[in-house]
């Protein structure tokens, strides 16, 4: 089932660029933000390890990514790589993106400045480190919708700031070493407020 969900992912970004093929500008960028996850604990792990605080450790933890993509004077579509890794009381997690987005833009009373809306599908790898416990990861899929609004400062640069909502089937298991598995952790969204800056050529 994540098989064919994943799948699903990958073909919605390909028909993003599909439909945005059009006269554009290549751009690169970068962002920082801050992402808020929704990781959901098995009733298991919470019984056998006194309820750990997985689901704050990397709960508001600052994010930095890459993006590059094309740009026209209506649209855009873009891949992002995205990082975010975070301690807790000797708990660890780590969770990367890699995502392809589509913007529509719409100009608010100049060119120079626009809203944009649109949808994000991908791929998020969490990966679970912590201190005693086995090491463990998963690749899950990503689908989501995004908004915001950019400024351009000049015909190459522009930033903006915006807020996108994941949904995702990540997910690892919890064993400590030379145990067997006590429970699991799924990560069931993530959200993110950002600021962005790209360029174009």
């Amino acid at each position: 089932m994540k098989l064919n969900l994943t799948k699903l992912a990958l073909a919605t970004t390909l028909a993003f660029g599909a439909a945005a093929a059009q006269a554009a500008d290549n751009f690169v960028g970068l962002t920082w933000g801050q992402t808020d996850n929704n990781i959901q604990k098995s009733s298991a792990l919470n019984h056998n390890l006194d309820n750990p605080n997985f689901d704050k450790v990397i709960n508001g933890t600052g994010t930095w990514g890459v993006r590059a993509g094309q740009a026209s004077e209506d649209s855009r579509y873009y891949m992002t790589y995205e990082n975010v890794s975070d301690t807790d009381s000797g708990l660890k997690l780590r969770q990367q993106n890699l995502l392809g987005s589509y913007d529509l833009f719409m100009p608010l009373g100049s060119n120079n400045t626009k809203l944009f809306g649109g949808a994000t599908a991908g791929l998020i790898k969490l990966e679970q480190d912590s201190k005693g416990i086995k090491r463990d990861s998963d690749i899950g899929y990503a689908v989501g919708l995004q908004a915001g609004i950019l400024q351009e400062l000049n015909k190459n640069t522009s930033i903006e700031a915006g807020y996108r909502y994941l949904r995702s089937n990540a997910g690892t298991e919890v064993a400590p070493h030379g145990g067997s598995k006590v429970g699991s952790l799924d990560l069931h969204s993530s959200s993110q407020a950002y600021l962005g800056a790209s360029y174009k050529f």
